[in-house]
């Protein structure tokens, strides 16, 4: 079973973490047993969305097993969690142990100030191209979805589904993530542009 942690905290884009998890929980339902999606945050209490969602974590970050795939979504509230030090270093300790880390959206700057995008290409929401530019030695690419590595960076705030089927090909091939998109009545088109 593929373990699969997306991490939350207070004003985070609700489609920024809701497109991945659907993609990659469905998963489920045609290869039964075969991912866990968990939502984390630093505590159990609700967390509170940018527009006004309210969400339970299923685990906090001290209690969470070393994960497979880490999911770090974005929205107005990364200008705070950028600054959480215990944030940090959960995504430093997970990304040691995870087969991909990927971000959506404004999430690429918890892994840009985390120190961990140095040297690596990756892709945010497209009026923070410039803020992400700034960090050293980070190419900021203008695409749905940047591989770099086992860094896997998603584009604006809808990219996170085009992250999640991403994910799901390489984890379990195309004709699954096909799958996933037929079911979810999603026009999906591999980055190949292949079918």
């Amino acid at each position: 079973m593929v373990t699969m942690g997306i991490l939350l905290f207070p004003e985070v884009e609700e489609l920024d973490f809701a497109g991945p998890f659907e993609v990659l929980s469905y998963v489920n339902k045609l290869i039964p047993a075969s991912v866990e999606v968990k939502i984390i945050a630093e505590t159990l209490e609700p967390v509170k969305c940018y527009n006004g969602l309210r969400v339970l974590p299923d685990m906090t970050i001290e209690e969470c097993p070393q994960l497979d795939i880490l999911v770090i979504p974005g929205g107005q509230g990364r200008k705070t969690a950028t600054k959480n030090i215990p944030l940090l270093d959960f995504i430093k300790r997970q990304h040691e142990g995870t087969i991909y880390t990927c971000s959506v959206c404004t999430g690429a700057f918890l892994l840009a100030e985390a120190g961990l995008l140095f040297g690596k290409k990756a892709t945010t929401y497209h009026t923070a191209f410039g803020e992400l530019d700034a960090f050293p030695n980070v190419t900021v690419s203008n695409a749905k979805v940047v591989q770099d590595g086992k860094f896997i960076t998603g584009g604006g705030v809808s990219s996170g589904l085009e992250l999640g089927f991403h994910v799901v090909q390489l984890l379990f091939g195309r004709l699954i993530a096909q799958e996933v998109a037929r079911r979810i009545e999603y026009n999906w088109v591999p980055a190949n542009g292949q079918l």
